[in-house]
């Protein structure tokens, strides 16, 4: 291999690695949000409790990684898959640290997703997309975060019926107790949706230059971009959870359990459907959920609407920007298609 696509090769995989670090403190944020602002833990130890549960979940599985590597476009025919991947990484790096600024907890899974296509529709026009992998991995998008307001708020009820009779001091100090558990699980599952994401663009990055034959994950893919997130993480989102542990609702402790067991167990089925979803859109979705539950008023919907409207814009303005990231690349460089 010419050593300018090596060179180009490390590029790209040091820009997949710059986005799984930033979506360490991005989205990772919102893993101890619940637990932070309900005071089950301190900040510093929640934010290492969330770095290592991240590292350990990114090494566990493969399926959603292989996923994105190959359900989105087939790197296997694409010759310029390392500058579509360059431009969707430029591209989601900059709206994740956009949005991380004003505190906005947006999706960086739907950053990445969009952004892959935008720069593989830039590229190559429609015909290069694989219609339906893509518009499944669009489906559970969509239907994780319902599925995560729904649960949050059954589970929520189910659990204020049960504590009814109990004293609020023993809930609080029995809830806190166990969110410190629950927490621990919602950032491992964390880790084995969202680093395997950034796993498979540079496995599709790898195809796409002869560098792999498979689609299969690489153990030093693996390990650097589950160590990539795990530090990202331990940098800490503060920005964001603020935004998510305080903004949309006044959480006690049982509200926080309940909303890190609900999201932790969506995560969970989609990991072990093997498709991507939003972290950022399920456990927004749970806190909603729990919040809902305990009244209507609870929630600040005002906060939550921006949050919603984040999530709505985040797919098709990172589509965007890839695209045009794409295009400018290609004006300045001669890219062989």
């Amino acid at each position: 291999m010419p050593s300018a696509d090596i060179a180009l090769v490390a590029v790209v995989v040091s820009l997949a690695l710059i986005f799984d670090f930033i979506n360490g403190f991005h989205d990772t944020a919102n893993a101890v949000a619940a637990s932070i602002s309900t005071r089950a833990l301190r900040p510093r130890t929640a934010v290492v409790l969330a770095g290592l549960m991240n590292l350990l979940g990114a090494l566990m599985f493969t399926g959603v990684a292989q996923t994105v590597g190959k359900e989105i476009a087939n790197p296997f025919v694409l010759k310029d898959g390392l500058w579509i991947i360059a431009s969707a990484m430029i591209a989601g790096i900059g709206w994740n640290l956009a949005t991380w600024y004003y505190g906005l907890p947006s999706s960086s899974s739907h950053a990445l997703i969009g952004s892959v296509a935008g720069a593989v529709l830039s590229s190559h026009g429609l015909g290069a997309l694989h219609w339906s992998g893509f518009l499944r991995i669009i489906e559970w998008l969509i239907l994780s975060p319902v599925l995560a307001l729904v649960f949050g708020f059954a589970w929520m009820t189910s659990l204020l019926w049960l504590v009814r009779n109990v004293a609020p001091s023993r809930v609080t100090r029995g809830f806190r107790r166990v969110q410190v558990l629950s927490a621990a699980f919602q950032a491992f599952m964390h880790g084995t949706n969202d680093a395997q994401k950034t796993m498979g663009v540079i496995t599709f990055a790898l195809i796409s230059a002869g560098y792999l034959q498979t689609a299969e994950i690489p153990l030093w893919v693996k390990l650097a971009a589950a160590t990539s997130m795990a530090l990202g993480t331990s940098v800490g989102g503060w920005r964001i959870i603020r935004t998510v542990g305080r903004g949309i609702m006044k959480m006690q402790p049982i509200n926080g359990f309940a909303s890190d067991l609900t999201s932790s167990l969506v995560l969970l089925w989609a990991t072990i459907a093997k498709q991507p979803v939003s972290t950022t859109h399920v456990i927004a979705s749970a806190v909603m959920g729990v919040g809902a539950a305990k009244g209507v008023a609870k929630v600040k919907w005002g906060v939550a609407g921006k949050i919603v409207s984040a999530w709505v814009v985040t797919l098709p303005v990172s589509a965007l920007l890839a695209a045009l990231v794409y295009q400018i690349l290609a004006l300045l460089i001669y890219i062989p298609r």
